[in-house]
């Protein structure tokens, strides 16, 4: 079920690490889709506004989630590529132990902020209580979240991405049959759709584990795994902690971005929440790429085998720039063709919102690509804390951009602030990354 990924060409490894992940994205994202469909087409525009008035606090909270379980697995894929199994098992003890207490404290903190949260991002009145309901069991589902992502992480920094992807694949097709029973049979309205994403999240999250323990015997710790040691623990947070909380500085920026097109009324919400679901559809290929380079940096260098690293590195730039060339013609030319997936055609202002959101995101896409793969790959390099700033240059341009520039350009400037971030974060990163690999590369 592993896959040493020091052997063999750095090219072809990472597309096939790659593609289970891709793959997966893809039906979490279909599913997305579908269920911003049902909830569009079924319950209304102002169901949908209620489900994307909250996205950039749910992308903050459960990015830090997703973020802190990928960066427990650096140090495992770093000792799985050294060999020391026995190191490694330890680690993945430790791990375990860390995810408990951060879903223990994430999940009370959030379901208590949950009224003051909402008032933040300025929801406004008339989807409140939708948009209250949907939030609350989102973050009442933490723990299930962690428990799917630490351990798609473990499974990954030992090379296997394709399990993960099954247990996605099964997940998503039960979310969308749950999604139709809670919302056309129940009538649980936007509450149902959440209930319909956590269970499917729990079930993903439990078949995981019972697999690792069954069948990969390799990544279970035995007793002697299990005592803790101050110096481990240190070694994962200083990992998962800045990988966290990049995601969720990039996201302060989102809320403040979205809390700025909350203002603009309803139909710039639901043509935000459109275009935003065919955005991150678009972006599945950046996380599997980003995701395989971190991996692929991680494995190698515990093997002390740098020069593979640059050369990988590179390989994952051009499978990402290449590919956003595509999505960002897609975004230009069948924006708003894509956006009847979610609103009427009767909805006119809607679909002309979503378009050009999607349009202007088009022309800089290729930003993206630079910034992820450039970031995964510090990270996998063990240079977390660097990689951070990279989140904070994302905060404060969408911050800049929609305090400074939305009270006089309105929804254009909405439509500009994500661009704003990525590139200056660009000027940061791609400098970085180069400077991190030179370092590895001196110190070998």
């Amino acid at each position: 079920m592993t896959k040493n990924m020091t052997e063999g060409k750095p090219f072809r490894l990472i597309l096939q690490f790659a593609v289970p992940l891709l793959i997966g994205n893809l039906l979490q994202q279909t599913y997305n889709i579908i269920d911003a469909a049902i909830v569009g087409r079924v319950l209304g525009t102002n169901a949908l506004a209620a489900i994307g008035s909250t996205s950039s606090v749910q992308f903050m909270v459960l990015g830090f989630c997703i973020g802190t379980c990928t960066g427990f697995g650096i140090p495992v894929a770093k000792e799985f590529g050294a060999g020391k199994l026995e190191k490694m098992r330890e680690y993945i003890f430790h791990a375990m132990l860390l995810a408990l207490g951060v879903a223990v404290v994430l999940t009370i903190s959030c379901a208590l902020l949950c009224p003051w949260i909402l008032h933040i991002l300025s929801v406004p009145a008339e989807i409140y209580r939708d948009a209250y309901r949907y939030q609350l069991v989102i973050f009442l589902g933490i723990p299930f979240t962690i428990l799917y992502n630490l351990m798609s992480s473990i499974l990954r920094s030992v090379g296997d991405s394709r399990t993960p992807f099954v247990f996605l694949a099964i997940s998503t097709i039960l979310n969308i049959g749950l999604d139709f029973f809670c919302i056309l049979v129940l009538k649980w309205g936007c509450a149902g759709a959440a209930i319909a994403t956590i269970t499917a999240q729990a079930l993903s999250g439990i078949m995981c584990v019972i697999f690792v323990w069954k069948k990969v015997t390799i990544l279970k710790p035995a007793a002697r795994n299990c005592v803790v040691e101050a110096n481990k623990i240190k070694n994962l947070l200083l990992m998962g902690l800045p990988m966290g909380l990049q995601f969720s500085i990039t996201a302060i920026g989102s809320m403040v971005m979205q809390s700025a097109n909350n203002s603009l009324g309803s139909v710039c919400v639901s043509g935000f929440t459109a275009g935003m679901r065919i955005k991150q559809f678009l972006m599945c290929p950046y996380d599997a790429i980003g995701s395989a380079v971190s991996v692929f940096c991680g494995q190698n260098l515990g093997a002390g085998k740098t020069q593979r690293i640059r050369t990988g590195i590179r390989d994952a730039l051009i499978i990402a720039v290449g590919y956003s060339i595509i999505a960002g013609i897609i975004m230009i030319v069948f924006g708003r063709n894509l956006s009847l997936l979610f609103v009427s055609k009767k909805a006119v202002d809607v679909l002309d919102a979503s378009a050009k959101y999607l349009r202007y995101m088009g022309y800089f896409f290729w930003c993206l690509a630079l910034l992820n793969i450039c970031r995964m790959s510090v990270q996998g390099l063990g240079f977390s804390g660097r990689a951070i700033f990279s989140g904070v240059t994302e905060m404060v341009a969408r911050c800049v951009v929609s305090l400074g520039f939305v009270s006089h350009y309105g929804y254009t400037a909405i439509c500009c602030a994500d661009q704003t971030a990525w590139a200056m974060a660009c000027l940061y990163i791609v400098p970085m990354c180069y400077i991190c690999v030179k370092k590895i590369y001196n110190i070998s």
